[in-house]
């Protein structure tokens, strides 16, 4: 596993203000196609309830109680969670920390953190701490960078030396291997691991959005020629260990 570190990030309070910053100072999501596909891959039952960890704007929760999923969202910066609130009308997403989810035991049908394990302080603690909550027949979703992503990382050291930095404060970056370890040895199996370069359009702005960048469509076809394990990023489909699933 490579980890890149932005100035020193040793406390949740120093992680907090990091992040507020950084809402502040732009827009940290996906285009809404890419939830919406998260949201097909769990297929959850209307009722169930799903919570998304590190929600940043809250546009997943939005989306999950629209497919009637009793939905909530948590984040650590207080600049996202009001975001959230005022994207989703909800007060179901509250300021927390991933490491210490405030939710009792097997309480979730369903736990998404899309992006951001490989940020936290102790991404092994994030990944106990969804188990912990998620029922035994729950499903999780998490979505993790490959350290050898081909138009990822792999394309940037090539045209710079470096690899990728998104300026967050925390990053890592690791093979499929590592990370399907790191999540089995914490208390989630990958029952399936998908690769993500890009979603195809759901929504017509999406679309439209697509046909202004046509360099993002052939991203899009390059995605079928794409080894699962040059992927830049896998899409892990949990369950807890001895779950029913």
């Amino acid at each position: 596993m490579y980890e890149l570190r932005r100035g020193e990030v040793s406390s949740l309070e120093e992680s907090r203000t990091a992040y507020n910053r950084l809402y502040r100072a732009r827009r940290l999501r996906q285009r809404d196609s890419f939830y919406l596909w998260i949201l097909s891959l769990l297929d959850g039952e209307r009722g169930g309830r799903l919570l998304d960890v590190s929600c940043g704007e809250g546009t997943l929760v939005k989306f999950a109680a629209r497919e009637g999923l009793r939905a909530y969202g948590l984040d650590l910066a207080d600049a996202a969670v009001a975001r959230a609130r005022e994207e989703t009308g909800s007060h179901a997403i509250l300021i927390a920390d991933g490491e210490a989810l405030p939710f009792d035991d097997e309480y979730f049908d369903y736990v998404t953190n899309l992006g951001s394990l490989e940020h936290y302080l102790d991404p092994e603690e994030g990944v106990r701490e969804i188990s912990r909550v998620l029922k035994k027949d729950g499903l999780a979703c998490i979505l993790l960078p490959n350290l050898f992503g081909l138009l990822g990382n792999v394309k940037h050291v090539w045209e710079t030396g470096n690899i990728f930095d998104d300026e967050q404060p925390i990053a890592r970056y690791a093979t499929k291997n590592e990370w399907s370890i790191l999540l089995e040895r914490n208390g989630l199996v990958p029952c399936r691991v998908l690769k993500y370069e890009r979603e195809f359009p759901r929504t017509l702005s999406d679309l439209a959005w697509f046909l202004r960048h046509p360099s993002k469509i052939l991203r899009l076809i390059a995605m079928f020629l794409i080894p699962l394990n040059l992927a830049n990023n896998f899409v892990f489909l949990c369950v807890r260990v001895n779950g029913e699933h």
